[in-house]
This record gives C-alpha cells, structure tokens and sequence, in this order.
C-alpha cells in the first residue's frame, strides 16, 4: 500500500507504480525514416504485453499461494519471506546491468525471447521442487533471466514506431501491467482453489503438490510467448547522432564510468536533493512489496477468508485504484505546479502521508471488506504519488547521464523492494511470535517504515525547489 501497487519483480523492472517508462523522444533522428509497417510494429507491441502480462501474472499468482507454500514445504514465515523477495534479487544484482547491456549489441527480440525462455524454465523447475531449499534455487535465477526484458522491450519498441505514435505503444504496454496484477488476483484466485484438487499426481517420478502444477502451467504458457517473440520483425535501429557521440564518449571512461560512476557522482553533488528521494523511495518500496506478498496470507489468517473470495473482491478493486490512481496523480500534481515550483515533491510528501494512514489503517478493520476496501485507496494515493516521483527525479537528473541515474533510482527500488517480504516475515515470526497476528506485522511494518519516508520526502522539498530554481536560471 505504499507508493506503487504490485511491485515489479526483478522479472521486469518498472518505475514506482508500475508505470512503464517510455524512451525519450527520438528528435530528429530517422523522424521520416523507414519505418517498420503499422502491423508488425503491433504485432511486437502484442507479444511485448504478452510477456509483460505474464511476468506480473506470474508474481501476482506466488503471491496467492504464499499460505499454501508456507503449509505444504512447512516454512517459517521468515522463510517464506526470503524465499518471496530477496532470493529473486540475488542474481539480479550480480548481472542485471550486464544483461541489459544485451539490449544494445544483439538482435532485441532474441534477448526478450531468451530471458522469457529462461524465466519459463525456472518457474518449471519451481513447479517441481521438493522442498525450501530447491524453491529458493529455482527463484534465485528469476531475476537474472527478467533483468534484460525492460531494457530491450523500451528498445525494440522506440525503434518500431515513429516518434508521433511511440506514446500511444507505451501507454498501450500499460495493459501487460493493469493485466497481468488484476487478473492474477481474479483468475489466479480461482485456479488456486481448483488447484487443490490437483494434487497426488507426480511429474518425472517427482511428486508434486497440486499448486506446483500452476507454476508448471505458466512456464509452458511463457514457452509459448517466447516463440512469438521470436516471430516478431527486429527493427532498424534508430540512434541520434548527439547520444552517439554521448555514448562513444562514455566508452573511453573506462569501465568505472560505464558501470555509472559518473551518475554517482552527480547524485552526490546534489545529495541534499536526491539522498531523501531515494531514502524514501526505499523505506516505501519496503512497505509496498511486503504488503504485497503478504496480503493474501493476511486475509486468510485476519478474516479466514480463501483465495477464491480474495480475488474475486479485491480484482475489481484493485482495477479501479490503479486507473483512479494514475487519472488522480496527473490531475493533481498539475493542479499544484500552478502554485508551486516544487509542485512534484510537495505532491509526492502528501501522497505519502495519506498512503500511511491507509497502511496502518487498513490492518486494523473489522471486516476483510473493510479492509481491502481502505487498501485500495491507500492504492490510489500510492500510484499517484508515483507519478511526480518520477518526474521529480527526469526534472533534476543531468540531462547527459539521466537514463543511469534512473537506473539507480530504479535499482534502489527494486532491491530494497525485494526486502520487504523478508522484513514482513521476520518481524511476524520475530517480534509479533503468532502467526494469527499478522495483521500486528503489517501495521508495525507501516508505522514505522511509512513516517520516516513521508519524513524525508518532506525534507526534499527545499532543497528540490532550489535545484529547479537554478535549472530554470541557467535556462534549463
């Protein structure tokens, strides 16, 4: 419930919120150049949303089964943690920016086609694990066969329509997103329940739990969608001269300097800006993953609700907060910018205060109804603050290294992201001790985590005001 809705997994990296970046604009490069046909331009934005739809599909459904996992594999709920975040990070961090780097040397649709083949595979493997220990191992490599799918998606498509209609082919792959989190609560609600029955089968001589056959399912379906991406025409690529010229500048850096040292060193010029922007898109993207993965187990202990129901309420309400919210954002941070400069970072620090008091809230109804219902506001205020963090950050990044220091903004919300169902587990099996009680967890995790990030999102007003002060002086 804090400043994005289902995070984006180490499978595909998205900005707060869920919203997918676009490149910038093309300018005027190639702007009436030969472009590929209208039709095989769609017909890779299709496959695209196919893959996106299935990477959040797929995160969506774990997260129903986590109650099911932690009983069948008998786990502690900090196991069952570690093994919903920070075991999909690992190798994330070790190759994420290498295996991006495939984006700009191969041929796109290969590297997208490969990294879902990769991802299929896994999710296999997982759906054929014996125990806690090969569960981890299987989702330890998620992360490094996703890493390169947002990198070379935002490259094929940039390449693949013109820069009057790349807008709506980016607005069009929000659907990969909306889909992929609303029905993987609705139908993944079902198929959990149904999956019940399923079990007592085995596959390869490995008995399996009825669950594990979903799993099973989505990696024959992404097997599929790797094969149509496969299908899809690889475009010319379209590079202006000026980030040619940028980049072959960059390449006599070193490796220090492609690795990013340069934007680090730019975001500790400006640190009193951008250090409480990333500490309180941290502290929230703790928040925002934990309650994520947690849910479900919540409503099952709080309530005794089962899959079934949860997704069957909570789909329609999660469609309607994430619409709401994305309609809610532009219009109000619009509304603000005509009385302040600081407009993005002042909205962003309210959204955040009315995200909190829905977190701490929402635990704390006495109906499941209740509960999801403030959940989904608190849904709606975190995905429309999304939208100025964002923008904040486009606004005050130099604009010569801008798309690295998004990678790290980015990077910090994805890693620390990724902690959050471990920090949720430890302080329910740590500090709460009953697992009846985890609704305690949830709001302990929200009271504190929360306040401090409104805290520093608050003290980044000045200094970004300033910083945008400077930027309009100097004509920019």
């Amino acid at each position: 419930m804090a400043m994005a809705p289902t995070p984006a997994a180490p499978e595909l990296i998205v900005e707060p919120g869920g919203a997918v970046p676009g490149p910038e604009s093309h300018g005027a490069a190639d702007a009436s150049g030969d472009w590929p046909s209208t039709g095989s331009a769609y017909f890779a934005l299709f496959a695209i949303i196919l893959a996106t739809f299935l990477t959040f599909f797929d995160q969506t459904v774990f997260g129903m089964l986590g109650q099911r996992i932690k009983e069948d594999f008998q786990l502690t709920d900090e196991q069952l943690g570690l093994l919903a975040g920070p075991s999909t990070v690992v190798f994330y961090v070790l190759v994420g920016i290498p295996m991006a780097r495939l984006a700009d040397i191969f041929p796109r649709k290969f590297v997208l086609a490969g990294g879902l083949t990769a991802i299929s595979v896994v999710m296999t493997l997982g759906g054929m694990a014996q125990g806690f220990v090969q569960f981890v191992g299987s989702r330890m490599f998620l992360g490094a066969g996703g890493s390169a799918h947002a990198p070379s998606s935002y490259s094929l498509l940039a390449d693949a329509f013109p820069p009057n209609r790349i807008t709506r082919a980016f607005a069009l792959l929000q659907l990969g997103f909306i889909g992929g989190t609303t029905i993987g609560i609705g139908l993944g609600g079902k198929l959990v329940m149904e999956s019940a029955n399923w079990g007592g089968h085995s596959l390869l001589g490995l008995p399996l739990h009825g669950w594990q056959w979903l799993l099973i399912g989505e990696g024959a379906a992404g097997i599929l969608v790797a094969l149509l991406l496969l299908m899809v025409r690889e475009p010319r690529r379209r590079i202006p001269a000026a980030a040619a010229a940028q980049g072959a500048s960059q390449g006599k850096g070193g490796l220090l300097t492609f690795m990013g040292l340069d934007a680090l060193k730019a975001i500790h010029a400006r640190g009193r800006v951008f250090y409480p922007l990333f500490a309180a898109l941290a502290l929230s993207a703790v928040e925002t993953f934990g309650l994520a993965f947690w849910r479900v187990p919540f409503m099952i202990r709080s309530y005794g609700w089962d899959e079934g129901k949860i997704g069957m309420v909570m789909a329609p309400m999660m469609l309607a907060s994430q619409l709401l919210g994305v309609f809610f954002g532009g219009v109000f941070i619009e509304w603000l910018a005509k009385r302040y400069k600081d407009a993005n970072v002042r909205g962003a620090a309210i959204l955040f205060g009315l995200v909190t008091i829905c977190a701490i809230a929402s635990p704390l109804m006495p109906t499941g109804e209740a509960s999801l219902a403030v959940m989904a506001v608190g849904g709606v205020f975190g995905l429309a603050g999304a939208v100025p963090q964002n923008a904040a950050i486009q606004r005050i990044a130099p604009n010569a290294m801008r798309g690295q220091v998004t990678a790290f903004y980015l990077f910090m919300f994805t890693f620390f992201g990724a902690m959050g169902s471990l920090v949720v587990g430890s302080v329910a099996q740590r500090v709460v001790g009953n697992e009846a009680e985890l609704w305690k967890a949830l709001v302990l995790t929200a009271g504190t985590l929360l306040p401090i990030a409104t805290f520093c999102m608050f003290r980044a007003i000045k200094p970004y005001r300033e910083e945008v002060e400077r930027l309009e002086a100097l004509g920019q």
